[in-house]
């Protein structure tokens, strides 16, 4: 009986598309890389899975003052739970969560540009440039008032690597 030999391969692909994949593949492997780290939620300042301590993060815009949210008015987003007085801010809040949400995930603003990363107050916040800023207590609030500027660009110097680090257990 003779011994068989090897066939072709049935199919063949054209060349363009062949080079294609090639070039492709290094791109695709670069992207599954990046992927966990785009996708990466920045850290977010809540107590209990509650975001800035409950307060309806809207209000800070529409009313000028914080005001206690109600958790038949919640929203999750980026791994929290956010309260709002009313449907009408939990709406405005999951149409455009990033204008409203404070500065630093809603961590105390004088800390981040010092390079840490604190707690907040509610009753302790500023929006400045249509950002809200949110800061430990009423005195540390008045030192961060000294230079918001600066403060502001220290802050948001130190931030990218602040959320980088993994969260504090």
């Amino acid at each position: 009986m003779p011994i068989p030999t090897p066939q072709p391969l049935a199919f063949a692909l054209p060349r363009r598309r062949l080079l294609a994949g090639l070039l492709a593949a290094p791109l695709a492997g670069a992207a599954a890389l990046l992927r966990p780290v785009l996708a990466r939620a920045e850290p977010i300042f809540a107590v209990g899975g509650i975001a800035v301590r409950g307060t309806d993060v809207v209000a800070y815009f529409t009313e000028g003052r914080p005001v206690p949210g109600l958790p038949a008015f919640a929203h999750d987003w980026q791994g929290a739970s956010w309260r709002f007085a009313s449907a009408a801010n939990r709406d405005r809040f999951a149409t455009d969560p990033a204008r409203y949400a404070p500065a630093y995930g809603g961590f105390c603003a004088y800390a981040v540009s010092e390079g840490y990363t604190a707690p907040i107050d509610p009753a302790a916040w500023r929006i400045v440039d249509g950002r809200l800023f949110l800061n430990f207590d009423r005195g540390v609030q008045r030192r961060w008032e000294r230079d918001i500027p600066g403060r502001i660009a220290r802050g948001d110097a130190n931030w990218p690597r602040l959320a980088a680090q993994p969260p504090a257990r």
